[in-house]
């Protein structure tokens, strides 16, 4: 009987008390499993375990994880963001290429653009912090706007993205945000709903990125993603982990990088 499993009540409101039961019996929970966040095994007979319960539009997926990475939660996506992540968790997807950057045209405030968003590991204080970096390849306009100027940072600000000045400063939560790990993979970043509706994505991966274990490893001891957004041309497509901290060190001098921090989606608190 797995005793380690837990299943919140809200998971319970989705699936039914009767599933609810037959999950905390065994009769449906998994002998072993891969986490949904670090990918690395579990046993819910002898590791706490969270049920989570991806929803989409049409489709739900109930995945496991450790209870120390995702608490037992509901977590609201899309259904193409739902789609990958199905492909994810059960292995269906081809290997993704070990790249740590991707390009997908996304919706940010302002219109329609490309943003490029590359993962890597920040020091601060002598602590590793998980980070994604965000830089579009077009400048962007302010909605209603026709000129040539870039306001894309302004946008984020007002959106609750702070001014970095000292890249050895964790930046400050940004409330109604999350970063979508499934898989071990990153499919989103999301942003708050319209209207206190269900989150919607800033930026959605058509497929899942990989991500080191090095940055996996860091996530689930932090709980929160350091994302850091700059103009085009600020940072460029870096090859190491140190240029790529040269580039931010450097766009933060020039008054053109601001950041947040982001829990992942489904765990509690910023």
């Amino acid at each position: 009987m797995p005793r380690m499993l837990d299943v919140s009540l809200e998971v319970r409101a989705e699936i039914g008390d009767e599933e609810a039961d037959r999950l905390l019996t065994g009769d449906d929970a998994p002998g072993s499993y891969d986490c949904t966040s670090c990918r690395t095994p579990g046993d819910p007979e002898t590791d706490p375990t969270s049920t989570v319960l991806f929803v989409g539009e049409e489709t739900a997926v109930l995945a496991f994880a450790h209870a120390g990475c995702i608490p037992s939660q509901v977590v609201t996506v899309s259904e193409a963001e739902l789609q990958g992540a199905v492909r994810s968790i059960t292995g269906d997807s081809p290997a993704p290429e070990q790249a740590a950057a991707g390009e997908v045209p996304q919706s940010v405030p302002g219109g329609q653009a490309v943003l490029g968003i590359t993962s890597g590991l920040i020091l601060i204080n002598g602590e590793l912090h998980p980070a994604l970096v965000v830089e579009p390849t077009a400048p962007i306009a302010r909605p209603g706007t026709t000129g040539p100027g870039d306001d894309f940072l302004p946008l984020l600000i007002e959106q609750g993205f702070i001014p970095v000045t000292d890249t050895n400063q964790v930046p400050s939560a940004l409330e109604g945000w999350s970063v979508l790990l499934a898989g071990g993979q990153l499919h989103a970043v999301l942003q708050p709903g319209v209207g206190g509706g269900p989150q919607a994505s800033w930026w959605q991966a058509h497929q899942a990125l990989s991500v080191t274990d090095g940055w996996r490893a860091a996530v689930n001891k932090t709980q929160r993603v350091l994302v850091y957004a700059a103009p085009v041309g600020s940072i460029g497509q870096q090859p190491r982990e140190d240029l790529l901290r040269d580039a931010l060190d450097k766009a933060a001098s020039n008054g053109k990088l601001v950041a947040a921090s982001m829990p992942l989606a489904g765990a509690a608190g910023a």
